[in-house]
């Protein structure tokens, strides 16, 4: 493998266990539309800290999920070990954004501020609610005003403005929500 370290990748989905006999896997895609996953070519899988290339030869939606195949893993038993791996590709290979247009992965652990300067804690991680529903969840850290986790919508109304250079979002959010 490369010389690229964990943090040279980008988690877009996750292996959940194996489908059929022949070696194919299900897929849990965190891409929009989930299919996108079979956009960005060969794989690397991370299974705790082991990094492993791998080429996906065959992908489909199945379900409400999707399956794909890896070449040269035509059995189970095989594809059973990369079960609970994580899907990741290089970062450099997702696609350029439009302005003020961010990946989730660049939103989380920024710093959240709401318009009188009270620091809520940090992005742990967003979720989508149903489509055009995402929301940021706001976990309590040291620097803030409380522990709590808050949920935010990510929508124009509360969402005011992120600061990437400075690691901050600002938010309109009121501390006791």
């Amino acid at each position: 493998m490369s010389t690229q370290s964990s943090e040279d990748f980008i988690v877009l989905g996750k292996i959940s266990s194996v489908y059929g006999v022949k070696g194919w896997v299900k897929v849990f895609s965190y891409t929009e539309p989930m299919d996108r996953i079979l956009e960005y070519g060969d794989w690397t899988l991370r299974q705790g800290q082991k990094l492993i290339g791998v080429e996906v030869d065959k992908g489909r939606s199945h379900g409400k999920g999707m399956v794909a195949h890896l070449k040269g893993v035509d059995d189970r038993e095989v594809a059973k070990k990369y079960s609970g791996a994580e899907i990741c590709v290089p970062k450099d290979r997702l696609p350029e954004l439009d302005e003020g247009e961010y990946y989730w992965y660049e939103l989380e652990g920024l710093t959240v501020i709401n318009t009188e300067g009270v620091v809520l804690g940090e992005v742990d991680h967003l979720m989508a609610a149903g489509p055009g529903n995402d929301v940021i969840v706001v976990k309590g850290n040291a620097n803030s005003i409380d522990k709590r986790e808050r949920l935010i919508p990510y929508v124009d109304q509360f969402l005011l403005e992120i600061d990437l250079g400075k690691g901050e979002m600002t938010v309109d959010w009121d501390p006791e929500f």
